[in-house]
């Protein structure tokens, strides 16, 4: 039974374990202050083109997203996010037991826009009301979309119009800037946030994520959190390894890359064989929507995620990863 229920079902990417198995009896300080982590990080700015900026690589996502936000926000202001956002819906309210509210909206693609957040702003205007701060978003969506350069550099202007920090959690940020058609680069990332995530754990490392905080009021005395938070490991190295192997010689891309191209070979064929997709994805996560007895059958058959469940259909998740084979996603095609 092939698993398509998410992308970090693999291990790692044996360029990941070859560094980490070469590296393994080298002696080196603690706490992210080895040779590799700092490698890791110049490669990153470099990439960013924010020589300024301050990296952190913690160890999984809603610990990453937690810490960015809860840091970023005093104790009566609040994050703003689409409903269908990760710390909306899948982080066990790690957000709001850090004292601070979200401020959810509906959306039709998973995206936030200018037009969606000012009504919320004029909902919150005064100290009655807990104040919007942060405005939280993912790219690539929790239903796969991703955002153009002009959609990002649109939006973080409109924050900064409005007093409000931009936070972008790139969980999924690889197969965002490698979607056919996509423009947008790290740099523009950097660029346009005040702080950002970049994923290792979906896209082929064993587990972590690089934090990287761009704007300056921001990196003052942040190691403090993340010691606080308990996102300081003493063995900083085995995350910082990872993320010099996934930032040398285009590995990272490269494996976000193969994770579209599968899902892309995959959405081709569901539409060809006239079935309908919840969203317009252009990376590695794919909803088809099928009429029920179908859709059980696939799921007795392949490991994949129950993401709508309507009376006569169904609508499932399938996602591609930098492991995936192409057989895999053939077969898939051939049993629908």
């Amino acid at each position: 039974m092939y698993s398509f229920r998410n992308d970090y079902s693999e291990g790692a990417h044996p360029a990941v374990l070859k560094l980490l198995q070469e590296t393994n009896f080298v002696q080196s300080v603690g706490y992210g202050e080895d040779e590799y982590c700092l490698k890791a990080k110049e490669l990153i700015r470099a990439e960013c083109k924010r020589a300024e900026a301050d990296i952190y690589f913690i160890s999984g996502g809603t610990q990453t997203n937690m810490l960015a936000i809860s840091a970023a926000l005093r104790p009566h202001e609040a994050a703003i996010a689409a409903q269908s956002g990760h710390i909306c819906v899948h982080e066990a309210g790690a957000i709001e037991a850090t004292g601070h509210k979200i401020i959810m909206t509906a959306t039709t693609d998973g995206k936030l826009t200018p037009e969606l957040i000012k009504p919320l702003l004029k909902v919150h205007s005064d100290h009655h009301m807990v104040k919007p701060r942060l405005v939280y978003i993912s790219n690539s969506t929790e239903v796969g979309t991703v955002y153009s350069g002009e959609e990002l550099a649109r939006l973080y202007d409109f924050c900064q119009e409005h007093g409000l920090l931009l936070y972008l959690d790139g969980a999924r940020l690889g197969v965002a800037l490698t979607a056919p058609g996509n423009q947008l680069t790290l740099s523009q990332v950097a660029a346009h946030t005040d702080c950002f995530s970049i994923g290792g754990t979906k896209n082929g490392a064993l587990l972590g994520e690089a934090l990287v905080i761009c704007k300056k009021a921001l990196r003052e005395g942040y190691v403090y959190q993340v010691k606080q938070r308990g996102a300081l490991l003493a063995k900083g190295r085995m995350l910082g390894l990872q993320f010099l192997a996934l930032f040398t010689n285009g590995l990272y891309y490269a494996n976000a890359r193969h994770a579209n191209e599968q899902a892309l070979r995959l959405k081709e064929g569901i539409i060809k064989r006239g079935y309908h997709l919840l969203a317009d994805s252009p990376t590695n996560q794919q909803f088809v929507i099928v009429p029920r007895r179908l859709g059980e059958r696939l799921i007795e058959r392949y490991q994949c995620e129950l993401w709508q469940d309507r009376e006569d259909e169904l609508t499932i998740r399938f996602v591609t990863s930098w492991a995936t084979p192409a057989d895999a996603v053939d077969e898939l095609l051939a049993d629908l």
